[in-house]
């Protein structure tokens, strides 16, 4: 029997996932749902698991902050809707990174890939890893873009990503704000979009709504207990990370 945890405060993505389990050809048993850092820490602890279903966003925090306070030794299959976690999945235990709302034929691809390495040995691990890492060096290394396109009345012109301190999400709309504090409405309808784009080591979503590039970040302060106001080139106010990726943006900033 193949004892699983699930980690994931959004009680549908829950459900969706408790039913791809139930399809498997394998016994599986879900010992433990949970939807906090404290609870996760709590029960973790005191419990050996041979896989685990992670949300990376939880209702106190970001699950990140679990494996820092406690040696996780299983494997982890990451499932969130954000995909600026994916260093962080790896270097946590993570084989695999399902991007919501993915397909049950996508999980059963990371499904496959747990069980693969359950039959190798330690050193065939290692070399998966490995490989795993190279894999991701190469994604790092892609070109990003280097400029937007803007329409205005008077034509097209071009805005250099250099130059963009953020981009905010409004209602289905992007923008791109630069140096000086002007907005430029983008073709790109989601960040998600944006993401895709650029550098993550640049570039960080900071919340729902808001992308920042690193070199304009001008002040960091506490705003509360779990979050902090980022202050930006040519900004009067402040942006506010959101409690689940302060933790991650904490680490980026640092890098």
């Amino acid at each position: 029997m193949i004892k699983v945890v699930i980690i994931e405060d959004e009680i549908p993505a829950r459900n969706k996932l408790k039913r791809f389990i139930s399809e498997l050809d394998e016994p599986v048993e879900v010992v433990a749902e949970i939807d906090t850092v404290e609870t996760a820490v709590n029960v973790l602890e005191n419990m050996t698991v041979d896989l685990i279903f992670s949300d990376i966003e939880l209702l106190d925090g970001n699950a990140f902050e679990v494996y820092e306070q406690i040696s996780i030794t299983c494997p982890i299959i990451f499932t969130t809707a954000y995909d600026q976690f994916w260093m962080n999945a790896f270097e946590s235990n993570g084989i695999e990174y399902l991007l919501k709302p993915f397909t049950q034929d996508r999980f059963k691809k990371a499904w496959d890939k747990y069980l693969l390495f359950k039959k190798t040995d330690s050193k065939e691990n290692e070399v998966l890893v490995k490989l795993q890492q190279i894999l991701n060096n190469n994604k790092q290394e892609k070109n990003y873009k280097k400029r937007f396109t803007v329409n205005a009345h008077q034509g097209i012109y071009f805005l250099n990503t250099e130059d963009i301190t953020f981009f905010e999400a409004n209602e289905g709309i992007v923008f791109a704000v630069d140096i000086i504090g002007k907005k430029h409405l983008l073709h790109e309808s989601t960040l998600k979009d944006i993401e895709a784009l650029l550098s993550p080591s640049e570039f960080f979503r900071i919340n729902r709504s808001e992308l920042v590039q690193k070199q304009h970040i001008e002040r960091i302060e506490r705003y509360n207990k779990n979050t902090l106001a980022i202050r930006m080139k040519g900004q009067e106010i402040h942006l506010i990370t959101s409690q689940g990726s302060t933790s991650a943006f904490r680490k980026w900033i640092e890098d």
